[in-house]
């Protein structure tokens, strides 16, 4: 039984291990890559200049040449000043029309053949250097129309349509790519880079439950560390890219791509960090990895490059367009983004406002105070280029008093549901500033820091502010009391019959203990001994009294004297 059990046990390890192999293959160098198209990334720039007379102004500078022979179309152009420069030996061939002016350096390199026409092809001193050829054409035409740098160039033609771009009228020098400008048509010799690719066998179109494809780019480590540009036109797909620590994968439009990555990825919002460690670069091994980290079974193609150039461009064939035919992108899914920038592009712009009840229906003004009692309610939202899905992450909230001495505190915050469909690109939360109601400042900045997520992988997102004012704290003050005219009249009858009865008792005591009338002071005074006055009136005494009151007057005044009490008997 035991042999039974090992015997299947190998069995089955042996058809996984078979599986397995049949999911991975090995690259092979093609004419045509059938998943991508391969470019360079040059300077140049495209603007909506035109002069007073509807003249278009373009610069053409001649880079590094395998042939030192091209043609040169413009039968069909716009009226245009057209400038052509180049370090190198030149000769070209062209064929123009009456509107079509051609200007060269006195002292140029290229040589010129063709159907010449008279008053057609100027000479002046012509910088060489790109800036200050740009200043010179600005100077002397008002502005210019493009810029192109070309390489490997074997000829160019114009498709008879308009040569401008909505958009500036200022001319700025950054890398782009030549192909995206409808009004010429570029033919260069193939880039020197290797590019090689396959597919695992008996593959499908679209392998994955879900109809999302999977494709693998692979940078050899032997490679110099390059900016790789990648637009991707197709929806629902997956893209595991692997190069040289340093390298730097810039995707211009990602819509709802899913990526996985041992590298930076720039979007036109946000840096995602690598999400996967895979030193090695063997292909099969970069294979299985990308299979592990999507979770599926197969893959839709691998593609293996060793760059030449710096800057290099990758675009994904749709599925419905023929091997090796060009696929031309709408401009409008196009974004800006500088190529050559070593450093996070600028962070999505964030939005955070408030709202006074969970319904999210109604905003508080930036001038309304905020209850410190009553819970808050914010909604932080973020504005994203194309049909990209990215989810925001509340990962802290501070908030900071403004003044001299300012004080930081945490502000605890509670993430509040919201379905994808209702809240695009956004996210919700609601907090309290029961903690801030003892404090003096009235004034706080409230911050929140945030990440941006797209499918399972988390970048630093930046921070989002707003300004948070509550009340004025005041001292409790004494209840105040409303009389109307009945509590008035009420007062004052009431006082009326307190001063009434008052003044009643005040007579009756009066009555009660007051003299009365007709009395004999002077006899009731002598009979209460002890009475120190008398409320008797006294007879009028004579100035001459007779000797013998004197008399006797005198006799009582000395008896007195010797003896008071006696006297007082």
């Amino acid at each position: 039984m035991e042999g039974h059990t090992l015997r299947l046990t190998l069995l089955l390890c042996v058809t996984a291990a078979i599986s397995a192999s049949s999911q991975t293959c090995d690259p092979k160098e093609v004419h045509g890559n059938p998943w991508f198209h391969m470019r360079e990334m040059l300077i140049g720039c495209w603007t909506s200049f035109v002069t007073e007379n509807k003249t278009e102004v373009h610069i053409l500078h001649f880079s590094a040449m395998d042939s030192s022979m091209f043609t040169l179309n413009m039968e069909d152009a716009k009226p245009m000043h057209l400038i052509l420069t180049s370090a190198n030996i030149l000769y070209g061939l062209y064929n123009i029309n009456n509107d079509v002016h051609i200007y060269l350096s006195n002292n140029s390199t290229i040589t010129m053949h063709g159907n010449t026409l008279p008053g057609n092809v100027h000479k002046y001193d012509i910088p060489t250097q790109d800036e200050e050829l740009v200043k010179w054409a600005s100077k002397k035409f008002g502005g210019v129309t493009s810029f192109t740098t070309v390489r490997n160039l074997m000829s160019i033609s114009s498709t008879g349509r308009t040569g401008t771009k909505p958009g500036s009228r200022d001319c700025v020098l950054k890398s782009e790519d030549a192909s995206e400008k409808h009004f010429l048509k570029i033919e260069a010799a193939p880039l020197a880079s290797s590019l090689t690719s396959c597919s695992p066998p008996q593959q499908q179109p679209k392998n994955q439950v879900d109809g999302a494809e999977l494709h693998i780019i692979n940078i050899p480590e032997n490679t110099s560390i390059s900016n790789v540009l990648l637009r991707v036109d197709e929806k629902k797909i997956r893209v595991f890219l692997r190069g040289p620590q340093g390298t730097t994968w810039m995707v211009l439009n990602a819509q709802y791509t899913q990526f996985g990555s041992n590298n930076d990825i720039l979007l036109p919002n946000i840096r995602i960090p690598p999400s996967h460690t895979l030193n090695s670069d063997n292909a099969r091994d970069v294979q299985r990895k990308a299979l592990q980290v999507f979770n599926v079974s197969t893959f839709t193609s691998y593609t293996e490059l060793r760059p030449a150039n710096s800057t290099i461009l990758l675009v994904l064939v749709k599925n419905d367009a023929p091997a090796g035919e060009t696929v031309e992108v709408a401009e409008s899914t196009l974004e800006p983004i500088n190529p050559i920038a070593t450093t996070a592009p600028h962070q999505m712009p964030l939005l955070m406002q408030l709202y006074t009840s969970l319904d999210y229906q109604t905003p508080l003004d930036g001038n309304t105070r905020v209850q410190s009692d009553k819970r808050i309610y914010a909604e932080i939202s973020g504005h994203t280029f194309g049909n990209m899905v990215l989810t925001i992450k509340v990962m802290s909230c501070l908030v900071y008093s403004k003044g001299s001495f300012p004080v930081v505190k945490e502000l605890p915050f509670i993430p509040e549901f919201c379905s994808s469909k209702s809240c695009p690109n956004s996210t919700r939360l609601s907090f309290s500033l029961d903690q801030l109601e003892e404090l003096t400042s009235t004034t706080w900045d409230l911050e929140c820091s945030v990440k941006l997520c797209h499918s399972e992988t988390c970048g630093e997102g930046g921070k989002v502010k707003v300004e948070v004012t509550k009340p004025c704290l005041q001292p409790p003050t004494p209840p105040c009391f409303d009389f109307g005219l009945p509590g008035v009249l009420g007062i004052a009858f009431g006082g009326f019959l307190i001063g009434v009865l008052l003044i009643g008792a005040l007579w009756f005591i009066k009555i009660k203990t007051g003299y009365p009338t007709g009395l004999d002071m002077s006899t009731t005074a002598a009979s209460l001994p002890g009475c120190p006055c008398s409320g008797a009136k006294r007879q009028p005494v004579s100035n001459n009294p007779s000797p013998s009151e004197n008399s006797s007057a005198n006799a009582s005044i000395g008896s007195t004297q010797s003896t008071p009490t006696s006297s007082m008997a």
